[in-house]
């Protein structure tokens, strides 16, 4: 049994649960709602900035709210995919069973995280299916659109790997879930009451999701961003690690 294997069962396992089909349809339909009313609000706007030397084009008002809009609902949907991924494991008593199979704690992990991750990347095919709709009338800026499909990627990977973590801890998946929907709510709003210009601002702003999340909807990519987004990916998975190992010490 290796990391794909474990990938391969637990993307089936989720495709075999009612819960995943109901959140696949609820966030295309409200992403849907959202894309149809950026592209009716864009039709009213446009004679206004026609005449406008350097307005703002279908990228920036269509496709860039979409994203961020989707990365508010997914912060509340992740949870939901996450909380199962270990804790079911230890309600049910099958933990044991898992770490009695031929196969290193290290592959158990990115096992669930991969799996996770496809399925959040099938949901972002979906989302990215509509702005590509819109080439059929229009012209896109390629670069933004790509920055805000390279953000979405990255700030869905970084719900993935805090949720996994929560659910290595908790041994009932709603307590994951609630405590991970707290963990990434906190490092979204963080730096809401932070002053800029001071070093706890400065060091609130760098924790900040929604901050780094924003510089990519914008088409800024930048090495600051990303390194935020994989050291997040990098710690969390590394302590989910920390934690089935410990755990495989005590048994």
């Amino acid at each position: 049994m290796s990391a794909l294997t474990i990938a391969s069962r637990e993307l089936r396992s989720l495709f075999l649960s009612p819960l995943a089909w109901s959140i696949l349809a609820v966030v295309q339909f409200l992403l849907a709602y959202i894309f149809l009313s950026q592209v009716e609000y864009f039709q009213r706007l446009q004679p206004h900035i026609a005449a406008l030397e350097s307005s703002p084009g279908v990228t920036d008002l269509i496709v860039a709210p979409l994203f961020g809009n989707a990365g508010v609902i997914l912060l509340l949907v992740t949870p939901m995919l996450t909380m199962r991924l270990i804790s079911e494991e230890r309600r049910n008593r099958t933990l044991s069973l898992l770490f009695s199979a031929p196969v290193s704690i290290t592959e158990i992990v990115l096992g669930k995280y991969l799996g996770i991750l496809a399925f959040l990347a099938i949901m972002i095919t979906m989302i990215v299916l509509m702005p590509l709709s819109l080439t059929l009338g229009t012209d896109l800026d390629w670069g933004k659109f790509a920055a805000c499909v390279v953000g979405l990627g990255l700030l869905l990977a970084a719900f993935a790997a805090i949720g996994l973590y929560l659910s290595s801890l908790a041994t009932q998946p709603v307590v994951a879930a609630v405590g991970s929907f707290g963990m990434l709510l906190l490092l979204w709003i963080i730096d809401w009451n932070a002053t800029v210009g001071t070093a706890k601002g400065e060091l609130l702003g760098y924790l900040s999701m929604l901050r780094h999340y924003q510089n990519l909807l914008k088409g800024m990519v930048n090495t600051t961003d990303l390194v935020y987004f994989l050291l997040l990916i990098v710690t969390f998975v590394g302590l989910s690690i920390r934690r089935l190992d410990n755990d495989r010490l005590q048994k």
